[in-house]
């Protein structure tokens, strides 16, 4: 397999080179992620968009991280696993709740694992869910907004799972301490 080129403001494409720029002034650096998405400029841009309006969503940030995370567990994904984890951490979010999601384990907090568990599914099963499902989410306190909220959150990173596995994206260094592999099956 052809190896995928790490893009920067100066190699990508024209079409991607300003909003690479605009990363790199946001956050201080362009994660390998971005410098491999910036060959389709559609795609960064895309990504980056799905980014921003999930950011801007009902859902608070550990919920956030829940969902992001959730997703790349159940697909693998060894880079976002490690990124997620490490914004996680610098958001809030628990480090008992980073640790559940990383090993598989149960979250305790019930409307965080419910919502874990909810995310799950829509990933596992595409979304094909039957009501009852769906119905105990909302009852574990959730709304429908936040069910449209949850599908947005897994679309956003099953695009970056995709393009990982795809571009075998190598880990940043700003991620490494927060290096992941999927864990043995129990």
């Amino acid at each position: 397999m052809s190896a995928f080129s790490v893009h920067t403001e100066t190699t990508a494409p024209e079409g991607a080179r300003e909003t690479l720029a605009g990363v790199r002034k946001s956050i201080g650096f362009v994660p390998n992620l971005m410098g491999v998405l910036a060959e389709a400029p559609g795609a960064l841009e895309g990504y980056l968009t799905l980014s921003n309006l999930f950011e801007s969503s009902s859902l608070s940030p550990v919920e956030r991280n829940v969902v992001l995370l959730s997703v790349s567990f159940d697909n693998g994904c060894d880079y976002c696993m490690a990124a997620h984890s490490g914004l996680a951490k610098m958001q809030g979010v628990p480090e008992d709740v980073i640790l559940a999601l990383r090993d598989g384990s149960p979250i305790k907090e019930p409307k965080l694992q419910a919502l874990r568990a909810f995310t799950a599914l829509i990933t596992r099963q595409r979304a094909n869910l039957p009501e009852s499902e769906v119905e105990g989410f909302l009852a574990a306190g959730f709304t429908q907004r936040q069910v449209l909220e949850v599908i947005l959150g897994v679309t956003q990173k099953t695009l970056s799972n995709y393009v990982n596995h795809i571009a075998r994206t190598p880990l940043d260094g700003a991620f490494a301490a927060m290096k992941w592999s999927r864990p043995a099956l129990r």
